[in-house]
């Protein structure tokens, strides 16, 4: 067995927030067959239990279904004192929760002379709730469950992998709360990094490329043909690789990240993009 796979990964107790998500479930089929002993937190009950039950029957092995709002310090808790009994303590953390909001979504892109008169549609029209929630779910829903479930770690070492994006790189226009969101990701992942350098905790991120999700279809996709919005093309032509992304695309960067291969990686945001950071357009 060469010493540059990922089986030291092998048996590590591995919580995973957004787990039934698109890309949260890529995410944790993959540690499952890597086998890991996955807890998958989502805040849906019922699905929760059944992408679980679905995950442990077609891999045979245990996979826990915990019902947590990330947003919740007292039901993180709980989640984590049944991770705990069930697999011991927690080896890595993936913080998956995350999305957007047609509430915190702007409908123009710029203000002009042409639409100055109607400023709903515009920054000033922006849902300050709407607004709220999608800031605090990718932003405040990755530094509660660190702080729950990172404390495992302290003593022991292990692997934070937080969850960024495109956004924090070029915000794009008509999601104001969620670039700025991910941005704040970048921030703390490096300066959890540093937090944490002396006690043997990693933390690092990936940054997706443009992935169709259920959160980002309704921008993407024309309703009405199913063909790419107007908003959808100008995203494509600024991928180099001509394709948007699979979830399955993440999975090499995800385990490289969280295996011992990467163990002097610590602080740093991965693009998974398709070239889209790297384009200047010409």
């Amino acid at each position: 067995m060469s010493k540059y796979d990922f089986s030291d990964l092998k048996d590590k107790v591995c919580v995973v927030t957004g787990g039934c998500g698109v890309i949260g479930t890529t995410f944790t089929e993959a540690l499952i067959e890597e086998g890991l002993k996955v807890a998958i937190i989502d805040y849906k009950k019922g699905r929760c239990e059944e992408c679980s039950r679905e995950k442990a029957r077609k891999n045979n092995l245990p996979v826990l279904c915990l019902t947590a709002n990330v947003l919740s310090e007292q039901e993180l808790t709980e989640a984590k004192e049944k991770v705990n009994g069930e697999f011991g303590k927690v080896d890595i953390l993936i913080n998956g929760a995350g999305g957007n909001s047609p509430k915190a979504t702007t409908a123009n892109e710029f203000l002009n002379e042409e639409n100055m008169n109607d400023l709903s549609k515009s920054f000033f029209g922006l849902d300050l709730d709407g607004f709220k929630h999608v800031f605090d779910l990718n932003f405040l829903g990755t530094v509660l469950p660190t702080m729950v479930f990172a404390k495992d770690m302290i003593g022991r070492g292990g692997t934070i992998l937080n969850i960024s994006s495109m956004n924090s790189y070029r915000p794009l226009t008509k999601i104001p709360a969620y670039s700025a969101a991910k941005a704040s990701i970048n921030n703390l992942t490096e300066w959890l990094a540093v937090h944490f350098a002396k006690v043997n905790v990693r933390v690092n991120a990936i940054a997706p490329g443009f992935f169709l999700t259920n959160q980002n279809r309704f921008l993407m996709i024309d309703e009405k043909t199913g063909e790419l919005s107007p908003r959808g093309k100008k995203i494509f032509s600024g991928i180099p690789m001509e394709r948007f992304g699979e979830p399955e695309d993440l999975v090499g960067t995800l385990l490289f990240l969280l295996s011992d291969i990467s163990k002097y990686v610590t602080g740093v945001i991965i693009p998974v993009d398709g070239g889209f950071n790297a384009y200047s357009g010409v």
